[in-house]
């Protein structure tokens, strides 16, 4: 990321050695990403408020701040919210569903399952309900565990609006949220069965994995082509499915491997990367099929991002 200090050498000021801003920034560079992401669903936009970060970061007197990461956290949350905002109104022209770009994540967010699952594609999109404030007080407050006093410095909000803020946000959230929080391990069989079944065009197998409200979202970004509302039912989805794999020219290979800390497939085309498709398992069916194919979202799927709490 342009113009924000990946290594020591990068912005050491004395003999190569790292500053003292560089040292705090670069150790809570992976959390002020996650709260980045978890607040605007791109990855892309995560990367750019980290810069925005980093340069407000680099000109504050760190003899008045008390708690590097706490300070760190409160301007990664003021930047998110403002392009938040202004993501907002750019979403409502979006052609067709707009998705999270995926991440192609390393094992141990999967080892950590709040973490793992707040990231998750179904919790994004369930985030994406939420205004902007609400958004941000649910994810500091239930994701990261930060205090009330240290949310309302973040929003701007008193510490009383910042509770009733939460107890909201965390009503609303729990109403669309799955269940329960499904083992990797279930969602990995659920996978593989879903799998083979739409290699082999097996209608019937499909339909059995299948929940039958299912819905299918596609996001080609008027790009790629994708369905341009949602696909909604078992039988829908199983036709769409087993009779669209038929059809696809060239050498196709449907990959496990792991998004946003969660079990997930990817589609590659003549080998090269087409489609990643996450899912959201309830009660050992697939209620959720999220199919992300425009190209500006897959390049964060070219190496493992690392995400923290």
């Amino acid at each position: 990321m342009a113009g924000t200090p990946h290594t020591a050498a990068d912005t050491g000021r004395d003999a190569g050695l790292p500053d003292r801003a560089t040292e705090a920034f670069l150790a809570h560079r992976n959390l002020l990403f996650t709260v980045a992401y978890e607040l605007l669903g791109s990855a892309a936009d995560a990367e750019d408020v980290l810069q925005e970060t980093w340069l407000r970061w680099a000109g504050v007197d760190l003899d008045a701040v008390r708690d590097p990461r706490a300070y760190l956290v409160r301007i990664t949350t003021r930047q998110a919210l403002t392009r938040l905002r202004t993501l907002g109104r750019r979403r409502e022209s979006y052609v067709g569903p707009w998705l999270p770009e995926p991440l192609l994540t390393a094992p141990d967010v999967a080892e950590d399952v709040a973490l793992a699952d707040s990231v998750s594609m179904a919790m994004l999109l369930v985030l994406e309900t939420l205004g902007p404030t609400e958004r941000a007080v649910f994810v500091l407050r239930e994701v990261f565990d930060l205090g009330y006093d240290e949310i309302a410095e973040a929003v701007d909000k008193s510490p009383t609006a910042v509770r009733q803020i939460a107890h909201r946000a965390r009503a609303h959230v729990a109403a669309r949220r799955p269940r329960r929080v499904v083992p990797a391990a279930e969602t990995r069989t659920v996978l593989d069965a879903f799998r083979r079944a739409v290699e082999t065009g097996d209608l019937q197998s499909l339909l059995d994995l299948l929940a039958p409200d299912v819905v299918l979202l596609g996001d080609g970004g008027g790009v790629k082509q994708a369905v341009l509302r949602p696909i909604v039912g078992a039988d829908k989805v199983a036709r769409l499915l087993t009779g669209g794999w038929g059809k696809v020219a060239g050498v196709t290979a449907l990959l496990p491997t792991q998004v946003n800390g969660s079990p997930a497939l990817v589609i590659r085309l003549d080998g090269e990367l087409d489609t990643v498709l996450a899912v959201r398992v309830d009660e050992g069916r697939i209620g959720g099929l999220y199919a992300v194919r425009n190209p500006e979202k897959l390049s964060h799927m070219a190496r493992e991002t690392r995400l923290s709490r």
